[in-house]
């Protein structure tokens, strides 16, 4: 399990684990002056002896390290606005599966609908779950989950991408024939994903003009949770993420 700070936890040769991760050292993992810890942090992996435990912090000394390296294209996940344990369980495989940042999109046939404080407090609770998932499968870093966006803004971030792919029911054009047309590796792949009713035929239609090719992801339907992990897990063996 890797554990992550701040740049600021970093005192010489001295690592400092605050907040939550303290009562999972301790009390969960159970671990003892003299244990080895990894810690992750800006770009750097560190390998690190506990010295000290105390009811609020782990002070921990480096012994190694290492400067990360991340090799393949950095995945986005542009999902439509879905309950509350579908978007979960996609931000948690998403994050195992190494997909980059995941935004969430209001899409015209979402279901759930979200006021101001009610998004702020989803993205803590949702940006959480990446955070544990990160270290429970050895992630070098922390998916990211972004503000909610509009339609619009979302076809507006299309530009900051290579390749954009919209997943889509009504679509013959195979995920394969996309794919092996990608040939940079270090590229960046935004990947659309509609909600539980699917994505509007307007909607598709105005993601394709933006520039995103659409794709099927085979013969059945597949739920708006299973959807992004399917692409992810396709893309990431295609491309050797």
């Amino acid at each position: 399990m890797n554990f992550f700070v701040k740049s600021n936890q970093i005192i010489g040769n001295k690592i400092y684990i605050e907040d939550s991760d303290v009562n999972h050292i301790k009390n969960v993992l159970r671990k003892k002056p003299g244990d080895r810890i990894s810690i992750v942090s800006d770009g750097n992996e560190f390998e690190t002896e506990i010295v000290d435990l105390s009811s609020d912090k782990v002070e921990c000394e480096i012994i190694e390290r290492k400067q990360m390296r991340v090799v393949g294209p950095k995945l986005t996940i542009f999902q439509g606005l879905a309950k509350a344990d579908k978007i979960e369980y996609i931000i948690q495989k998403c994050s195992e599966l190494g997909v980059y940042e995941i935004v969430p999109v209001e899409l015209k046939r979402c279901v759930v609908k979200l006021d101001g404080k009610d998004k702020l407090k989803k993205i803590e609770r949702w940006q959480k779950i990446a955070e544990v998932a990160a270290k429970q499968s050895l992630r070098n870093d922390i998916l990211e989950v972004h503000k909610i966006v509009s339609f619009n803004e979302m076809l507006e971030k299309f530009k900051e991408f290579d390749y954009v792919i919209m997943a889509y029911e009504k679509e013959d054009n195979s995920l394969k024939n996309v794919i092996k047309n990608i040939t940079d590796l270090n590229s960046k792949i935004a990947v659309v994903i509609g909600p539980e009713g699917g994505i509007d035929e307007v909607e598709a239609e105005k993601i394709v003009e933006a520039g995103a090719k659409s794709v099927s992801l085979g013969k059945r339907i597949l739920r708006t949770e299973t959807a992004p992990v399917a692409i992810s897990a396709i893309i990431m063996y295609e491309l050797e993420m």
